[in-house]
């Protein structure tokens, strides 16, 4: 009897074990089109409608030959911009082509804004990578801004370089993004849209002055079951979101 229980329960573990593994190898590539509705009082009148697909932490994937399928969704999406918030390749297994080759086609879509996350900043071709971003027209931001134009009137849109690139091991994350915000000098009267690749720094986003920040880094979760996330920040975003609201920030965590 004993015997044939221990088999059971060995049989049910392994079930469970394939049955998650076929799951994580699904959830890694899946592809999961969310809509949020911004409004704010300093969002200027002819950028009313207007559509930012933020897509982060592609990690070197591809959805689909050359990623087609991921594509084919921004093409469905019809945006006006598309906000890239880091981690595009992979530190364990830098392929910068991929990364390369979707950025090729994106930017037929929609003018593309690109901050770098911590994988970028471990990598020695980090520069080389940045450079040929900038060649195919892609908008690189590392602590810097730059204008979007539309109808005569305008918005800004922000960016910062991951913290991990300028690490000390002494002085916290939050403090080297906080001396990275200053800089840029955010004015509070204008719209401003900021990208970063790391949504744990939110309160230190929320007093920059930014009305929308566009974050990544948690892939849903940085603890991830089905239909569960372990972080506070995934698929439990929307409870995040309304505590920094009355602050005029929106942090928005995306999974592509």
């Amino acid at each position: 009897m004993a015997k044939t229980v221990c088999r059971v329960l060995l049989i049910v573990v392994a079930v469970l074990v394939v049955g998650l593994g076929v799951w994580l190898a699904w959830a890694n590539k899946a592809l999961q089109l969310n809509t949020y509705a911004v409004n704010s009082t300093c969002l200027p009148e002819s950028f009313d409608g207007f559509r930012i697909a933020h897509i982060s932490d592609l990690h070197n994937a591809e959805m689909g030959k050359d990623n087609e399928k991921l594509l084919a969704l921004l093409r469905q999406a019809q945006p006006d911009m598309i906000a890239i918030t880091g981690d595009m390749i992979d530190a364990r297994g830098t392929d910068t082509e991929i990364a390369l080759t979707f950025a090729a086609e994106a930017v037929k879509l929609a003018p593309c804004y690109y901050v770098p996350g911590n994988h970028e900043a471990r990598i020695p071709e980090y520069p080389a990578f940045r450079k040929s971003l900038a060649a195919l027209g892609v908008s690189v931001l590392e602590n810097s801004s730059a204008p979007l134009l539309q109808n005569g009137r305008q918005i800004l849109i922000a960016g910062v370089s991951d913290p991990s690139f300028d690490t000390d091991f002494l002085t916290d994350d939050s403090a080297i993004m906080a001396a990275k915000l200053r800089s840029l000098d955010i004015d509070r009267e204008q719209f401003t849209v900021l990208l970063s690749h790391r949504p744990e720094l939110l309160d230190t986003y929320a007093e920059s002055g930014a009305a929308l920040v566009l974050t990544g880094h948690a892939h849903g979760g940085q603890i991830r079951l089905p239909f569960s996330s372990l972080d506070g920040v995934g698929e439990n975003a929307a409870q995040r979101i309304m505590e920094v609201r009355n602050a005029g920030t929106i942090l928005s965590v995306e999974e592509l």
